[in-house]
């Protein structure tokens, strides 16, 4: 049975999953062009689960230490100040190439939006590349809305 046609678990991730994550969030960060760092990457997803600073949603095939990871959704928290009410940022999905186009982005994103949901989330948030074409396209079929109203800016502070 291939990654693509086994069954997909979806489980919040704990310190002990971060070796399942840190590979994809190292993916991840690559497919957003930045260099593979798998030290860092697993530093880094590491804090956020031990600090409680985010929720991460990993995609796995398999059980025990046969389980593999086939994708993730990394959500934070925020607030609206004008609704005040707590937002979750969907800042981070990824699916494995291997299994792209099998239902795992939805999964996540649908355990993300339950997630927030039940925790009184007013809204649930992301933003993704224009030229994510796939992403865009999931997004939309799920019934999520494109936002032009706002404009965006950022500016480097290092």
């Amino acid at each position: 049975m291939t990654a693509q046609n086994a069954p997909i678990r979806i489980v919040r991730a704990g310190l002990g999953d971060v070796n399942l994550v840190a590979p994809l969030f190292d993916a991840y960060r690559q497919f957003y062009k930045q260099p593979s760092d798998p030290v860092s990457a697993r530093e880094f997803v590491g804090q956020r689960i031990a600090r409680d600073e985010s929720v991460v949603f990993v995609a796995m095939v398999g059980f025990g230490p046969r389980a593999t990871g086939v994708g993730f959704a990394q959500l934070y928290p925020s607030y609206t100040s004008v609704g005040m009410r707590k937002i979750w940022i969907l800042n981070d999905l990824y699916v494995d190439p291997s299994t792209r186009r099998g239902g795992v982005g939805r999964l996540l994103v649908e355990q993300a939006e339950a997630f927030a949901k039940q925790d009184g989330a007013i809204r649930i948030k992301l933003q993704t590349e224009h030229g994510n074409t796939g992403a865009r396209a999931l997004y939309e079929k799920l019934g999520w809305e494109f936002e032009d109203v706002y404009c965006q800016y950022k500016k480097k502070l290092g």
